[in-house]
C-alpha cells in the first residue's frame, strides 16, 4: 500500500528529476538508479553508511567518507537535520558555494503539476493589478517550543506547546528549564511576531486596508482565530486554498491508494451482543479484571488535533496523517514559489524548532539571489515589540510620531536587516544569505541609484551591505532586467499615508476622505523632510 502517490516516488513527488540532471550535467553525474552489480549490495544491506552531523566540515568528507566511497564505489548518507555541509568555507572552496546556488536555484525545480498550480495562483494574485504582499507567519509548534512562547497562547495550546519543550529538554535538543518567562522572550525578540503585530506596522506603514496578503505555510499553530485581527485590518487575507479548487490540489498528488476499507465490517449479531450483556451482569468474578489499557485523553479545537498525553512521547501517527505529512511538502512548495515571486514579503519568524533558519529565512535567500531590489522586510522582532508597548494602552489610534518611527525602521532594516542575515543566519545556512559568492555586479548599474525616491535604500547601499565585488559576464547583462513597473507600484503603497487617520478602520464617507487627505499631505511633506536628512 503506498501511503503517497503510486505515480510520483521519492525525489520526484516533489522535485522535476530531469531538470535537475540537466541543470547539474556539467558539473557532476547524476544517475537515478544504481548498477545492477550494487542494487545487490543494497539489498543485502552491505552498503556503508553514514550518519552525517549537523555542518559537517569538508575535513569529515575528505577524511573519513571519501575512502570509504573510493573502496566501495558507494555509500549512503542519512542526513537527519538538513544542512550536511557547513555554511561558510574557506575562500579556495569558493567554487562549491557557487554549486551549492546552482543546485538550489537552478537544479532543484518542482514537479510541472506543482508548478503549474503555483503559477495559477499567482495569476489569480495579480489578476486585481496590484502588487501584494506575502507573510510566513511561521508559528509552528517545535519552534515555539524551542523558544520558549507557550504563553504566548491559551488553553490547550498552551500545553501542547510545553509538552513537545519537554520532549526536547529530555532528548537534550534544549537546554534549559520547563518553564520559561514567554512575556520577557517577546520582549528580547525570541518570538515570532503574531498576525497582530505584522498587521499594524504593515497598517503603519501605509498599506491600505484593500491590500492582498497572502498568508504562507499551513495551519497556524493556535488556530483560525489567530488571524482574526489581521484579516479585521485586511479585507483580502488569502491563502493557497482560498486560491485553488480541490481538484486542482487533488490533482498534484498523483495517484494514491484508497485508505478505506471499501466493504466495511458488518455489525455484530444480536447472539454476540446478547453474550456480551450476559457477561456484564453475570455475578461476582473469582478475581477482578485487569484495568483497561491507558488512553490518551483527546481534544479537537479548531481543526487542530490536540492531546494532552501521560508520558512525554508523541502519539505514533495514523496512516492518513503520515499521508497529510507529504501533502504538506506539495502545499509548502506552492507556498515557496508564490512567496518568492511576491512584490512584498515579510516573515513573522526565521528559526525553526532546532534554532536553524526556517522556511521564511530561505525564501528570503532566494528572493536576494533573484534580486537584490526585490522588497523583503526584515523586522526586527525586539524593536517592533518595543514600538507596540509604547503605544498598547492606545494600539489602534497611533500618533504621528510613532508612525514615522515604524516607517524608518521598516526602511532601515531593508540594509541593516541584510547586515544582520550576513552575519547571523548566513553562518547557520549558506542558502539563506547566498552573497557575495553567488553575485555579480551589473556594469550599467554600478554607482548608480536604482530610483530617486528617499523611501527605499539607494543601490550604493545595497552593494555596500552585500560586499559584491565581482562583475557579472557578458552574456548575463541581457539577462537581467530591471522591473520599474512593479518597483513604481510598491512605492506607491510606501508613500500611501491614509491609514493615518483611523488607523485599521476603513473610510465610511467623504467627510473622513477629505479629513484623510490633509493628514496624508502632512505625513507626505513630513516623510521627505525625514528622506532629505537621511
Amino acid at each position: 500500500m503506498f501511503l503517497c502517490s503510486s505515480q510520483f516516488k521519492s525525489f520526484a513527488y516533489l522535485y522535476n528529476e530531469d531538470q535537475f540532471m540537466a541543470a547539474l550535467s556539467k558539473d557532476i553525474k547524476v544517475v537515478k538508479t544504481l548498477p545492477k552489480n550494487l542494487k545487490g549490495q543494497r539489498k543485502k544491506k552491505n552498503i556503508p553508511s553514514f550518519k552525517v552531523p549537523y555542518s559537517a566540515s569538508p575535513y569529515y568528507y575528505k577524511h573519513r567518507v571519501l575512502p570509504v566511497l573510493k573502496k566501495h564505489s558507494v555509500v549512503e548518507l542519512v542526513v537527519s537535520d538538513g544542512g550536511c555541509l557547513q555554511a561558510i568555507l574557506p575562500p579556495d572552496l569558493e567554487e562549491y558555494q557557487r554549486l551549492r546556488c546552482r543546485v538550489a536555484f537552478h537544479a532543484l525545480r518542482f514537479r510541472q503539476e506543482v508548478q503549474e498550480l503555483a503559477t495559477k495562483i499567482l495569476h489569480r494574485l495579480r489578476a486585481p493589478g496590484q502588487p501584494f504582499v506575502a507573510f510566513d507567519p511561521g508559528m509552528t509548534r517545535d519552534a515555539l517550543a524551542h523558544h520558549g512562547c507557550a504563553e504566548l497562547f491559551q488553553d490547550v495550546h498552551t500545553e501542547l506547546i510545553q509538552h513537545k519543550r519537554q520532549w526536547m529538554i529530555k532528548r537534550g535538543i534544549v537546554k534549559g528549564s520547563l518553564s520559561v518567562n514567554s512575556a520577557k522572550q517577546r520582549l528580547k525578540g525570541s518570538c515570532p511576531l503574531m498576525p497582530e503585530e505584522i498587521g499594524i506596522i504593515l497598517r503603519a506603514y501605509g498599506y491600505l486596508w484593500d491590500t492582498i496578503i497572502y498568508v504562507s505555510g499551513g495551519e497556524i499553530f493556535g488556530g483560525q482565530r489567530t488571524l482574526i485581527p489581521l484579516r479585521a485590518m485586511f479585507e483580502n487575507v488569502v491563502d493557497r486554498t482560498s486560491l485553488s479548487i480541490l481538484w486542482e490540489l487533488s490533482r498534484i498528488y498523483g495517484r494514491e491508494a484508497n485508505l478505506f476499507e471499501s466493504n466495511p465490517r458488518s455489525p455484530p449479531s444480536v447472539e454476540e451482543e446478547m453474550k456480551v450483556e450476559a457477561w456484564k451482569t453475570a455475578g461476582p468474578r473469582p478475581r477482578p479484571l485487569p484495568p483497561p489499557p491507558a488512553r490518551p485523553k483527546s481534544y479537537n479545537i479548531e481543526g487542530w488535533w490536540g492531546w494532552v498525553a501521560e508520558s512525554d512521547n508523541e502519539p505514533d501517527s495514523t496512516v492518513m496523517e503520515l499521508r497529510t505529512n507529504a501533502h504538506k511538502l506539495l502545499w509548502e512548495a506552492i507556498d515557496y514559489v508564490i512567496c518568492v515571486e511576491a512584490d512584498v514579503f515579510i516573515p513573522g519568524f526565521d528559526r525553526d524548532g532546532k534554532g536553524h533558519p526556517n522556511f521564511a529565512s530561505l525564501v528570503m535567500g532566494h528572493r536576494l539571489y533573484q534580486s537584490a531590489a526585490s522588497k523583503t522586510y526584515r523586522p526586527d522582532r525586539k524593536e517592533v515589540v518595543r514600538l507596540l508597548e509604547e503605544i498598547s494602552d492606545h494600539l489602534y489610534h497611533a500618533n504621528h510620531t510613532w508612525l514615522m518611527s515604524v516607517r524608518k525602521h521598516l526602511r532601515k532594516r531593508l540594509v541593516d536587516g541584510l547586515l544582520e542575515a550576513s552575519t547571523i543566519s548566513k553562518s547557520m545556512s549558506f542558502i539563506s544569505h547566498p552573497v557575495p559568492e553567488c553575485s555579480c555586479l551589473r556594469r550599467d548599474y554600478a554607482g548608480k541609484s536604482i530610483n530617486a525616491s528617499t523611501s527605499t535604500p539607494s543601490h550604493s547601499q545595497v552593494i555596500a551591505a552585500l560586499g559584491i565585488v565581482h562583475f557579472c559576464p557578458a552574456w548575463m547583462e541581457n539577462d537581467l532586467t530591471l522591473q520599474t513597473k512593479d518597483k513604481e507600484n510598491e512605492e506607491a503603497l510606501d508613500e500611501d499615508d491614509s491609514t493615518s487617520s483611523g488607523l485599521f478602520f476603513r473610510k465610511s464617507n467623504g467627510d473622513q476622505e477629505d479629513l484623510s487627505n490633509k493628514e496624508e499631505t502632512q505625513l507626505e511633506d513630513q516623510d521627505e523632510v525625514e528622506g532629505g536628512d537621511r
